[in-house]
C-alpha cells in the first residue's frame, strides 16, 4: 500500500482559534444585522419582506387579480430570491397580511392568518391564499422607471430590488420589530395622515424641528386600539430614538343584574383577550386578586369584547386599578428606532427617519425623471424622423424601393441626403402605410408637441431641486389620501405623572352609606328640590334587609373621614369612591375600608383642610362626649386609626367640627334635648373616652349630637317622616350631665326621634327612607314649631318603610 501523501506545508495557513471565531462571528453578525433582522429607513422593510412584494408584484398578483396559494408564492420567493426555508417566509407573509399587526396591510389574505392569541397560528400555506393589498403597490410604483437599484440574487440567475421606492412612509406607518446579534429595533406603527402631514411640513420648512414634527404626530397609532398613558416617553424617543410608551385597554364598568362588570373593548398591541383571560385566572387561583365572578370572552372578528364579571361585594373601581396592576391590561411598549442606512445600523429620532425618507424620495423622483426625460427625447427622436419622413415620403418610397434588402434600405436612408439615424431609419421602415395620411401626420405632431412638454417639464423638474421637492409632496399626499384613517389609539394622562386632585373636577356630590355598609358617591344635581310630603325619588338600590344609614353632602375632592362604631376613623377621598346613578346599590365599604365583623358606619364627614384652631366633637350612644384637636386626624389612614376610646358597650354615634367656643347639643330618641357650653368639655387626647353628656333613662340613647350656631335652627325629624323647625332660644341653657328637657312632642303614630340637624332657611334638606327612597325639601318649606309640637309630613313612607338617614345641603340656591 503506497505512503499517503504528505500535505504541503506552503498551502497551509495557521491562524490563531479566536482570531477565527471572532471573524467567522462577526461575518455572522452582519449577516443577520444587514440581510435579516433591521428593515431599510428608506422603505422599512426587511430583505424578506421586499422579496416576497417584489416576487408578487412581477408575478402578477395583483388587487385586481384573484388570489393565488400562499405555498405557490412561499415556493417562488424561496427559489428566485430567499432560500432559506419556507417557514420564515410564509410567517413574514402572514404578518404582512394581519390587521391586529399592521396597521396597514401590505398583503390581501384570504383564509386563516392567525389571531393576536399566539396558541392559534395560521392555517398552513397550502390552505391559504392571498394577493397584494392596494396600499403595496405605492411602495412599488416607479419600480420599472430605473428608480432604484437591482442587484444579483443569490444564485445570480436574476436581479431583485436593493430597496422599494416606497411613495409612503412605511416605516413609521407600519413599524417594524427585529432582534439581531447585540441589538434589537422595535418601532411602533403610527397614523398613516399624521407622519405624511409631518413629512410635508418637513418638506416646506427643511429647517424644522422634532419638536415641531411632533405637532403633527402625537405618538404611536396601534392597530388594536387602547390608550397611551402619558406623553414623556413619545418625547424621549421621538428626541433620542430610544423611548417606552405604557399602554391600555379600553375598559368600562358596567351594571348588568348579577352586580357590575367590567367589559374591555379594546387591548393593548401584541397581546391578546385568551394571554389576558389566563393571567387572570392565574392571578384569583393564587389569592393574589380578589372580587372576580367570572369572565367570557364574546370577541369575534376584528371586534373586541371581554367581559369580566364581579362578585356582588366588589368594587368595580378597585378591581380594575389591580387587573391594569397585574395583568397586560397595561403594558410597557419599549421604543427602539434602529434601522439601516447605508447599510449601517443608526438609532435615528423622529426627524431622523423622516429626513431619510425625504433624501430618498427625492433620489426616487430624480432617477424616475432622468428615466422618463430619456424615453421622452427617445421618442421624440423617433417622431420627428417620421414627420420628416412624411415631408420626403416620394424620395424615402423610391430610395426604399431601389435597395437589394432591409439592410440596404436602412443604410440609405442613413445617407445623404436624408440623414436618419439608424433608430429613425429602423422605425421608418416599419411604418404602416396608414400613418402616411394627413391624420396620421397631425397625430404625429400632436405627441410631438406633448413629448417637447414633458422634456421642459422634467428638465424643469432637475434643475430645480425645490421643484423636484414640490413633487415628491405633492405625489406623496395624492398617493397616500385614499389610505388616511382615523387614530385608532387615543391618548389621556398617565395618573402616575399627576397627582389626583389635578385632574378631577370638584363637583359636589352627595354620599349615601347603607346600614349594611354599602356606599357610592351621586352628583348633587340628582336630586331636585320638592315640595315637603312628597314621595321623593329612588336615591339607591337597597335589599329588602337593608335601609340607607347616612348621607352627608361633600365634594369630589374632598377628605372624608369614616367614624365606625367601634371609634375609629378612616380616610377616603371623594373621588375615590364609585361615583354611580342615583338608584345604583352601590359598592361594598368593606373593599375600600378594612371593618372589622362587629363594625359598621356611624358618621361621616367631609373635610378639605384640618386647621390648627378647629377641634372634632364626638358623641356616643350611651352619651359620652369627647373634644379633640382636628389636626390629630390629618394623618388618619385608610387602614384607620384610633378616633375615641369607646368603652363596654357604648357605640359612637355623630362627629361635628368646633372652630369656636358654641354650645353642645345632644338629641334622644325619646325626645329629650340638652344644651349645654362646649366650654365645659375640655380638650383631650385621641384615645380617650370623654365626659357625659346627658343623664339618660333606662332604654333610651342619643340618636344625634351638634353644636349650636348663631342663625340656626333645629330640624328635629321622626321615623315615620314627619318634623318640624325649632328656635334655639327654644332650649335653654343647662350645664352638662343634666337629663335635659322636651324637645318634641312625640306619637305613636308620627314615631320616634331618629335625626336632629342644624339648618339655615336657604338650605335644603336630604331625607332617605329605609327603603332608599330619597326627598329633597327646601328648610324653608318646613313649619318652624315650638318644643312641644309634633311636626308635619316630611316624607310619605309606606307601611313598611321608616326614616333613615338626614343630611342638608348647605344654600343650595336654587333647584337642581
Amino acid at each position: 500500500m503506497p505512503d499517503e501523501p504528505t500535505p504541503d506545508a506552503s498551502n497551509v495557513e495557521l491562524i490563531e482559534l479566536q482570531e477565527e471565531m471572532e471573524r467567522s462571528f462577526l461575518e455572522y453578525s452582519l449577516s443577520v444585522i444587514i440581510a435579516r433582522a433591521l428593515p431599510d429607513a428608506r422603505d422599512g422593510l426587511k430583505p424578506v419582506h421586499r422579496r416576497i412584494l417584489y416576487s408578487m408584484y412581477d408575478a402578477g398578483y395583483r388587487p385586481d387579480r384573484p388570489h393565488v396559494k400562499c405555498a405557490k408564492v412561499v415556493g417562488d420567493v424561496m427559489s428566485r430570491f430567499h432560500p432559506h426555508g419556507d417557514a420564515a417566509i410564509y410567517d413574514a407573509l402572514v404578518r404582512m397580511a394581519q390587521d391586529f399587526s399592521l396597521l396597514h396591510p401590505l398583503i390581501d389574505g384570504h383564509g386563516n392568518f392567525g389571531s393576536p392569541d399566539p396558541s392559534t397560528g395560521p392555517a398552513a400555506s397550502r390552505y391559504t391564499e392571498c394577493r397584494l393589498a392596494p396600499i403595496a403597490l405605492e411602495l412599488l410604483a416607479g419600480i420599472d422607471e430605473d428608480t432604484v437599484d437591482f442587484v444579483p440574487n443569490y444564485d445570480s440567475q436574476t436581479v431583485e430590488p436593493s430597496v422599494l421606492p416606497a411613495r409612503f412612509p412605511n416605516l413609521l406607518v407600519n413599524g417594524s420589530q427585529g432582534i439581531a446579534v447585540g441589538m434589537a429595533t422595535q418601532i411602533p406603527s403610527h397614523n398613516l395622515g399624521e407622519v405624511v402631514d409631518a413629512i410635508a411640513y418637513l418638506i416646506d420648512h427643511p429647517e424644522a424641528t422634532v419638536d415641531e414634527l411632533m405637532r403633527f404626530v402625537p405618538g404611536p397609532d396601534f392597530p388594536t386600539g387602547g390608550i397611551i398613558l402619558g406623553r414623556d416617553g413619545i418625547r424621549d424617543a421621538y428626541r433620542t430614538g430610544r423611548g417606552s410608551v405604557k399602554l391600555r385597554a379600553v375598559a368600562t364598568i358596567e351594571e348588568a343584574r348579577s352586580g357590575y362588570q367590567i367589559v374591555v373593548t379594546e387591548i393593548p398591541f401584541q397581546t391578546s383577550v385568551e394571554v389576558i383571560a389566563d393571567k387572570i385566572r392565574h392571578l384569583v387561583e393564587e389569592k393574589l386578586l380578589e372580587g372576580i365572578r367570572d369572565m367570557k370572552n364574546f370577541s369575534a372578528g376584528s371586534e373586541t369584547r371581554f367581559v369580566i364579571e364581579l362578585k356582588r361585594d366588589a368594587n368595580p373601581n378597585v378591581v380594575l386599578n389591580n387587573l391594569y396592576r397585574l395583568t397586560p391590561l397595561q403594558t410597557s411598549f419599549p421604543i427602539q428606532m434602529l434601522a439601516l442606512v447605508d447599510g449601517a445600523p443608526r438609532t435615528l429620532n423622529l426627524l431622523g427617519l423622516c429626513q431619510i425618507y425625504v433624501d430618498h424620495q427625492r433620489e426616487v423622483i430624480r432617477r424616475r425623471s432622468e428615466f422618463r426625460l430619456g424615453k421622452a427625447r427617445e421618442r421624440l427622436h423617433i417622431v420627428e424622423g417620421l414627420l420628416s419622413c412624411i415631408d420626403q415620403l416620394d424620395a424615402v418610397i423610391a430610395t426604399i424601393r431601389a435597395s437589394e434588402d432591409r439592410a440596404a434600405a436602412r443604410a440609405a436612408l442613413m445617407a445623404e441626403p436624408f440623414g436618419f439615424s439608424e433608430l429613425q431609419a429602423n422605425h421608418i421602415l416599419d411604418m404602416t402605410l396608414g400613418r402616411l395620411t394627413r391624420l396620421g401626420r397631425e397625430e404625429l405632431e400632436e405627441e410631438a408637441a406633448t413629448l417637447r412638454a414633458t422634456i421642459a417639464e422634467l428638465e424643469a423638474i432637475l434643475a430645480d431641486a425645490q421643484r423636484l421637492s414640490a413633487v415628491v409632496k405633492d405625489e406623496m399626499l395624492a398617493a397616500t389620501a385614499e389610505y388616511r384613517q382615523a387614530r385608532r389609539t387615543r391618548f389621556e394622562v398617565d395618573p402616575g405623572d399627576f397627582a389626583a386632585e389635578d385632574l378631577i373636577e370638584d363637583e359636589p356630590i352627595v354620599v349615601l352609606i347603607s346600614r349594611s355598609g354599602y356606599i357610592k358617591a351621586v352628583p348633587e344635581s340628582s336630586f331636585k328640590a320638592q315640595g315637603r310630603g312628597g314621595r321623593g325619588v329612588v336615591g339607591a338600590r337597597v335589599k329588602d334587609e337593608d335601609e340607607i344609614a347616612h348621607v352627608i353632602s361633600s365634594s369630589m375632592l374632598s377628605r372624608l373621614l369614616v367614624f365606625s362604631s367601634r371609634g375609629r376613623v378612616y380616610q377616603l377621598r371623594g373621588y375615590e369612591l364609585p361615583k354611580l346613578e342615583r338608584s345604583a346599590r352601590g359598592t361594598a365599604l368593606v373593599n375600600l375600608v378594612p371593618l372589622a365583623d362587629d363594625e359598621r358606619i356611624t358618621s361621616v364627614m367631609g373635610t378639605k383642610d384640618f386647621p390648627e384652631d378647629a377641634d372634632l366633637v364626638f358623641f356616643t350612644r350611651n352619651g359620652m362626649v369627647k373634644r379633640t384637636a382636628m389636626a390629630e386626624y390629618a394623618r388618619s389612614r385608610r387602614d384607620g386609626i384610633i378616633a375615641i376610646d369607646v368603652r363596654g358597650d357604648d357605640e359612637l354615634v355623630s362627629v361635628v367640627v368646633a372652630t369656636e367656643e358654641h354650645d353642645g347639643v345632644v338629641f334622644t330618641k325619646r325626645g329629650q334635648v340638652l344644651r349645654f357650653p362646649l366650654a365645659e368639655v375640655r380638650r383631650t387626647g385621641r384615645a380617650t373616652a370623654g365626659v357625659r353628656s346627658i343623664r339618660r333613662a333606662d332604654g333610651d340613647w342619643i340618636v344625634a349630637g351638634g353644636l349650636i350656631e348663631d342663625g340656626v335652627e333645629v330640624l328635629l325629624v321622626t321615623s315615620r317622616g314627619y318634623g318640624k323647625r325649632t328656635p334655639l332660644d327654644s332650649f335653654p341653657v343647662h350645664h352638662r350631665g343634666g337629663a335635659g328637657i322636651r324637645g318634641i312632642g312625640l306619637t305613636e303614630r308620627k314615631g320616634e326621634l331618629v335625626a336632629a340637624a342644624f339648618v339655615r332657611p336657604e338650605d335644603e334638606v336630604l331625607i332617605v327612607s329605609s327603603q332608599g327612597q330619597m326627598i329633597r325639601v327646601r328648610i324653608g318649606d318646613i313649619s318652624n314649631q315650638g318644643r312641644y309640637a309634633t311636626g308635619v309630613k316630611l316624607i310619605s313612607l309606606q307601611a313598611e318603610e321608616s326614616v333613615a338617614s338626614v343630611g342638608v345641603v348647605p344654600e343650595s340656591g336654587t333647584d337642581a
